[in-house]
């Protein structure tokens, strides 16, 4: 032992002309264990020159930190490796969701134009309907207006229709030689009968047998219907010797001819006017006759009553 180190001490001079050849340096400041520690510490301060022992393990403990360093550089890598994996990932996933936001975006704002289009076409289709509402309105008010004026013109051309009716009686009436005097029409049947058919043909067409109530009528009997035999409606079938007009009037203003009225064989009843025995006399013409003898009958009928 003794021996040994005063070999080491004797020797340094030579230790330090290996190292500095070789170019290894000592590192004080190593810290991978207790032990190299120790050993750095005796060395230092005994200032002993390595041997294969202390280069040995200071490789060794160079190659164990070589290691550390690699697996650290690995697990660094790896780290990176992961670290741009998920960036990537994460990148990827931003850009779909990117794209799905402006695919979202650009169906919302389609979705909005068209929105606003149906609300276009929605208030368009209101106007309209508002407008066919008011033109159906207006076209029913003014279809009601046109019924009713149509139910008017039915009624004028109802009242005409009737209007038209009574003149063409009128007319007819005188085609029959009618004739006008003070408001009142005459005419004569056109067949003869008794007075009371007579009268009922009178009836027929709305008049009644003439009731003579002036000399001015009288007159204008004579003058219109000449020496025409022809019932009036003067009769005395219920008293005899009192004379009545159809409506139960009495007789007031008389024109019998001469010798009239007789009650010949106790038989005339009814009175005639236009008597032809009377010849040429123009007012009394009056005369009594069997109510059956066949006689055309004389009618009045008021204006009014047409």
């Amino acid at each position: 032992m003794a021996s040994t180190r005063l070999q080491k001490i004797k020797e340094p001079k030579m230790n330090e002309d290996i190292y500095a050849n070789s170019g290894i340096i000592t590192d004080n400041t190593s810290t991978h264990s207790d032990d190299s520690n120790d050993y750095e510490d005796i060395y230092a301060n005994e200032d002993v020159p390595e041997t294969d022992v202390t280069r040995t393990r200071k490789a060794t403990m160079t190659s164990a930190g070589s290691r550390y360093y690699r697996l650290a550089a690995v697990c660094l890598g790896l780290l990176c490796v992961l670290l741009l994996t998920g960036i990537t990932v994460l990148w990827i996933k931003f850009n779909n969701l990117t794209i799905e936001r402006d695919q979202l975006q650009t169906s919302y704002t389609s979705l909005t134009m068209e929105r606003d289009q149906l609300k276009t076409s929605y208030i368009s289709l209101t106007t309209e309907r508002d407008q066919l509402q008011t033109s159906y309105t207006s076209l029913t008010i003014e279809r009601d207006q046109i019924q009713t004026n149509n139910d008017n013109m039915k009624n004028e051309m109802g009242q005409l229709q009737k209007e038209k009716e009574t003149l063409q009686k009128k007319l007819s009436l005188l085609e029959q030689n009618q004739r006008c005097f003070q408001n009142r029409f005459y005419y004569i049947s056109t067949n003869k009968k008794s007075w009371s058919e007579s009268k009922q043909v009178c009836k027929a067409g709305g008049a009644d047998l003439v009731i003579i109530n002036s000399r001015a009528e009288q007159e204008f009997i004579s003058k219109a219907f000449g020496s025409s035999e022809a019932w009036i409606g003067l009769t005395d079938s219920h008293t005899e010797g009192d004379w009545k007009w159809v409506d139960n009037s009495a007789l007031t203003t008389e024109f019998w001819w001469t010798g009239e009225p007789n009650d010949y064989d106790g038989n005339e009843d009814c009175a005639i006017t236009g008597y032809k025995g009377a010849g040429s006399e123009r007012l009394s013409t009056w005369a009594d006759y069997p109510c059956d003898h066949p006689v055309v009958g004389l009618c009045e009928k008021s204006l009014t009553e047409f």
